[in-house]
């Protein structure tokens, strides 16, 4: 790790450097937006705290009713929705997705525009819980100026994409996250060291509870389960090495968390919208997932969304066709239909393992905030961990396979 930060620093990678460079201005610019509040709106933001993961992506920029308060979730949505649609039901859609580079430009585009539609509709909901009482203007003021700032945040994670390093979207996500920790830090400290000793050793156990869930998650996000793979006009012994399928074993990442956030989020934004007294007990008593019978169903639709998830992204019979086309086969096991089941039966036992991981850390916040004393902005967040991992990991790897590929095209240029 350290020979590759080495490697980004000589003179022969200043152009790696500057794309470097690039990023973190594109993320500082992103960082000073979320701390600019919509203007002209007098907003409140009491009874928001049901998006947490939300809040979290966006660098605490929802709870202060900033400019980029939806963040790119918008475009997440619409990028999950048009790949459903992409699964043959839309043919349409399903034809762009055959086309290679020129359809994943026009899909790219669709995405975009759905994003924004999806960012007016959620800014117009969220209007009416950050606005309280106001006029039609103040909705469609609050709404355009949201949608706005998910436009601008779109437009600055392609530039990442294309002039920085990593991917955008994800990096942005990202430092939202990493931006809201040093504050939590700081208010534990300042919290617990009026408790003299105590508050310093209740501190230190905190910390030490936060860097174990980051191993956990590290751990779990680079394991994997290999199916060898022997392919009818090579051998194994005359290569040397073992062909593979790596199944991640938490595939679905943290979308599942973020879809039954979602889901569980709509019935507080309506109650929030219709102001009606009984629904609102209804919704707090049965479908937050504070209590009881709300976090039942919250687990449930974690393990759900894993499951449809996963699937989505891995397509076993696509996968048996693949192979048979290009002569492989799983050892021991026939092609066709018992290479589909083979498979299904693989990523059913290890999306039970990943789903059951995310639920655990998608239950410490809500347990901690339940059973500490602390204050709110104080807590652990499993799910957070998890996305600010993930995307390190991924750019940490396309950082290393640049290097790894500038110095093989430089030897090579020296050997001539």
């Amino acid at each position: 790790m350290f020979g590759t930060i080495n490697q980004i620093f000589t003179s022969k990678n200043r152009d790696l450097l500057k794309r470097i460079l690039f990023t973190l201005f594109a993320l500082l610019i992103f960082k000073i937006g979320t701390s600019i509040i919509v203007p002209g709106v007098k907003v409140s933001t009491s009874g928001m705290s049901f998006l947490e993961i939300i809040n979290a992506m966006s660098g605490g920029a929802f709870t202060r009713a900033s400019i980029f308060a939806l963040g790119v979730t918008p475009y997440i949505t619409a990028q999950i929705i048009i790949q459903l649609l992409c699964a043959d039901i839309v043919p349409y859609l399903a034809e762009l997705s055959k086309q290679g580079g020129v359809g994943r430009r026009k899909l790219n585009q669709i995405t975009r525009v759905v994003g924004i539609c999806i960012g007016f509709l959620q800014g117009y909901l969220y209007s009416f819980a950050y606005i309280g009482q106001g006029t039609p203007m103040d909705y469609m003021l609050y709404s355009l100026i949201l949608t706005a700032g998910t436009a601008l945040l779109m437009w600055i994670a392609d530039e990442i994409t294309i002039k920085g390093v990593g991917n955008g979207m994800s990096l942005i996500i990202m430092a939202g996250i990493i931006s809201v920790l040093p504050g939590m830090f700081s208010d534990l400290w300042k919290e617990l060291i009026t408790k003299g000793f105590l508050g310093i050793m209740m501190f230190t156990l905190f910390v030490l509870v936060f860097l174990a869930i980051v191993v956990g998650v590290i751990y779990v996000e680079t394991a994997e389960r290999r199916i060898p793979i022997q392919y009818a006009n090579k051998s194994t012994s005359t290569l040397g090495k073992q062909s593979y399928v790596p199944f991640k074993l938490n595939s679905s990442g943290v979308m599942p968390v973020i879809f039954a956030s979602a889901l569980l989020s709509i019935p507080q934004i309506l109650s929030a919208v219709i102001k009606k007294e009984g629904f609102t007990l209804f919704v707090q008593k049965y479908l937050s997932y504070t209590n009881g019978t709300g976090l039942i169903i919250y687990v449930i639709l974690i393990f759900v969304f894993a499951y449809f998830y996963t699937f989505m992204q891995i397509k076993p019979k696509e996968m048996s066709d693949n192979l048979n086309k290009n002569g492989g086969y799983i050892p021991g096991i026939r092609p066709g239909n018992e290479t589909i089941k083979y498979v299904k039966t693989v990523l059913t036992r290890i999306t039970i393992v990943g789903a059951s991981f995310l639920t655990l850390l998608s239950i410490i916040p809500i347990l901690f905030d339940k059973f500490s004393k602390l204050t709110t902005q104080v807590t652990i967040s499993g799910t957070g961990l998890l996305i600010v991992v993930g995307v390190a990991l991924e750019t940490y790897k396309q950082l290393e396979s640049q290097l790894v590929s500038r110095t093989y095209t430089k030897g090579r240029r020296g050997r001539k």
